[in-house]
């Protein structure tokens, strides 16, 4: 206990030197750049870290492919393996950092992009936790994985928390970065089907406007690398197939406000962390200690100064605490 107490405040000693004035990066630019132009809805223009394989199979009468990367160990081979999950306005290229950290600790890393996102198909499906969970099972029977240690930021948060629930005997280890939807709040909220059009002709003035706020409300500490989620992200609203993605978006928003995995937590057995920088959204802190009781075997680690993307953020930090806790 005493060594582990060690190792948190070593880790948050360094996370106060990356978060220092000093080191403070530029901040996003004030315009969209000349060079912006359209962004394929499945980021053809976009080269990923490591190389990208495709799954492809059929479901709801439809055929489509799961785009993933499978990133061998560059150390000594420790014959285990994490599955990363992205959030759900993210790409699975930005965990960039942690497939390098820990292959070159010895493990097998998968990241997806899950179906409706990224470089996989945007079909129009019924999509929901369940659907994405039971993807990862089927992408691992693909691979020959019996067993991993999932890990999901944000939305991928729900989903590896329902795969620990719906696949127990496959999971190693649960971890959640940031995850949103650490409380019910389905109650009163009624239900409206989909109806009219998607947004299909954006205002581009006001899609930036967006994307500034959003880039405020996720990061403490700007580095000039995030900007790539700005340059899809507005990029691809300039796409002949953004009519399609925003059709996708809307199912897929929807399919947020009909489901909940704060009933899971009980019968989730696995060792799990709870892991996130505190400066998210104002209740996130408060949630995450809440629901670390509610666990059967969970710990917590939150980190100061650091939003909703502390994998980015500071790598370091998140790479240290993932190889620490996989470790046991």
């Amino acid at each position: 206990m005493f060594a582990h107490r060690l190792f948190r405040l070593a880790l948050l000693a360094l996370l106060t030197l990356a978060t220092s004035p000093v080191l403070a990066q530029a901040s996003p630019p004030h315009s969209p750049p000349a060079d912006w132009g359209p962004v394929g809805i499945n980021l053809e223009e976009f080269e990923y870290p490591f190389p990208v394989s495709y799954l492809n199979f059929r479901i709801y009468n439809q055929d489509v492919r799961l785009a993933y990367m499978d990133v061998a160990p560059s150390g000594r081979p420790n014959g285990r393996t994490v599955i990363f999950h992205h959030g759900g306005l993210y790409y699975g290229w930005y965990w960039e950092e942690q497939i390098k950290a820990l292959t070159a600790e010895g493990y097998r890393v998968v990241v997806k992009d899950r179906l409706g996102w990224g470089k996989s198909s945007k079909p129009d499906i019924p999509y929901s936790i369940n659907l994405w969970a039971s993807n990862t099972a089927r992408l691992m029977d693909h691979l020959g994985i019996e067993q991993a240690a999932v890990v999901g930021h944000s939305i991928g948060g729900q989903m590896v928390t329902r795969f620990a629930f719906l696949y127990p005997e496959r999971t190693t280890h649960l971890v959640t970065v940031n995850q949103v939807g650490l409380t019910d709040r389905r109650m009163g909220r009624g239900f409206t089907p989909l109806t009219g059009e998607a947004d299909t002709n954006p205002d581009m003035d006001e899609v930036f406007s967006d994307l500034l706020a959003w880039a405020e409300e996720n990061y403490v500490t700007w580095k000039p690398e995030f900007v790539e989620h700005m340059r899809i992200r507005y990029g691809q609203r300039l796409s002949g197939g953004w009519p399609q993605m925003a059709y996708v978006s809307r199912l897929t928003g929807q399919m947020r406000g009909m489901d909940t995995v704060v009933n899971d937590w009980q019968h989730i057995e696995t060792k799990t962390l709870i892991m996130g920088g505190e400066e998210d959204y104002p209740s996130f802190a408060d949630e995450a200690r809440h629901a670390v009781t509610q666990f059967p075997n969970a710990e917590l680690f939150l980190i100061p100064n650091v939003g909703h993307n502390p994998h980015e953020e500071v790598p370091e930090v998140v790479n240290a605490e993932l190889i620490r806790f996989l470790a046991n």
